[in-house]
């Protein structure tokens, strides 16, 4: 699948840094798993698996550039620091495919998947998919303890260190409280487009963006200004990759996605996309939607149903215009920036860079 993150920026390849930096914390990690047992080792392959063979890598990018735009210098010891986010997204994606009950995750059978098809090629006692289950959350947890470790092992100073922790903090309860808001949608079957936009905001547009961009800063010692610029910047960016993100998961091309056409459908995702066509809905086209979605058996001609009720109402139409909307305020904002010298120059060339590939994206 196409990789989405521009991989030269100020002469920099930051992708392959990332990927160098996740590389080397792995294989340290792995002889304390080979202490523990050699059972262990399906979990260190899956991890490595997961991590280093594919991602777009947004939030370490979001982060390096948030340390650059309040005055830090390159270094490694940043860009292990926000490869550190990756492990982080690692927890998310892990746990998230579980709750949704996904198949896939970039075009390879998720984490629970594998464990479940572990056990049954192995023979073992049980049934295959709890099996499956458990390891998965497990293995979502120990990504989240080693993000907590490659962080605070990254080599920067103990005082930058400390300055972010506050910000890791909140990127981390706000995740886990946008993914409860999540999952509550979907049980309360809500309809309402402001509400599908807290749980973009919360779920997405922070941890994604947001967040990173602050976490950087701070490590760097960026003051109130910069935080608040990074803000004006990164929320409406956020926004608008969550919804690329939602229309993707109805129209997107399982090729690049690594995900089943209209899986999103299939799991009751109460998106903006959603609400925006519930709120514009005639009677009959209410109905195809209480119908089908969230119906996980849904097969073509019913994924067909449904995208016809999301261009016929318009929402498809209306979604796009949030999204340049957001992008034009998210670049506005970094305009404004870099003319008041609140944000270094190439950082702020960086972020445009990042901007159009977060909203501009097939994957």
């Amino acid at each position: 699948m196409a990789r989405s993150l521009p991989t030269a920026l100020d002469g920099t390849d930051l992708l392959a840094r990332v990927e160098k930096a996740l590389a080397e914390f792995l294989d340290a990690q792995a002889p304390a798993l080979d202490a523990v047992a050699p059972d262990l080792a399906p979990v260190m392959g899956t991890v490595q698996d997961f991590l280093l063979d594919g991602g777009k890598r947004l939030r370490p990018a979001f982060a390096y550039w948030g340390w650059r735009g309040a005055g830090g210098a390159d270094g490694e010891e940043v860009v292990r620091a926000a490869s550190a986010l990756e492990l982080l997204h690692a927890c998310a994606l892990i746990h998230d495919d579980v709750m949704d009950g996904s198949d896939t995750r970039r075009g390879k059978p998720a984490v629970h998947r594998r464990f479940a098809a572990l056990h049954r090629g192995e023979r073992w006692q049980g049934v295959p998919e709890q099996f499956g289950t458990a390891a998965a959350v497990l293995l979502g947890d120990l990504c989240l303890v080693w993000s907590d470790t490659m962080l605070a092992r990254c080599g920067l100073p103990p005082e930058a260190l400390r300055r972010a922790q506050p910000v890791y903090d909140t990127m981390r309860l706000e995740l886990m409280a946008g993914q409860y808001l999540d999952v509550l949608e979907q049980a309360v079957a809500s309809t309402e487009v402001d509400r599908a936009l807290r749980v973009a905001r919360y779920k997405t547009a922070k941890y994604t963006i947001e967040r990173p961009l602050h976490l950087g800063a701070s490590l760097a010692g960026g003051d109130q200004a910069v935080l608040d610029a990074l803000s004006a910047y990164g929320l409406p960016l956020g926004e608008a990759f969550q919804l690329r993100d939602d229309v993707l998961g109805v129209f997107g091309d399982p090729s690049e996605t690594g995900k089943p056409a209209g899986d999103d459908l299939r799991e009751g995702k109460r998106t903006v996309l959603v609400a925006e066509a519930l709120a514009a809905a005639t009677p009959r086209q209410e109905a195809v939607v209480a119908r089908l979605l969230g119906d996980p058996r849904l097969d073509a001609d019913g994924v067909a149903a449904l995208r016809e009720v999301l261009v016929d109402t318009g929402a498809l139409e209306a979604t796009e215009q949030r999204i340049t909307r957001s992008l034009d305020e998210a670049l506005g904002a970094l305009d404004a920036a870099a003319g008041s010298g609140t944000l270094d120059a190439t950082a702020c060339t960086a972020l445009r860079e990042l901007a159009v590939a977060a909203t501009a994206r097939t994957v």
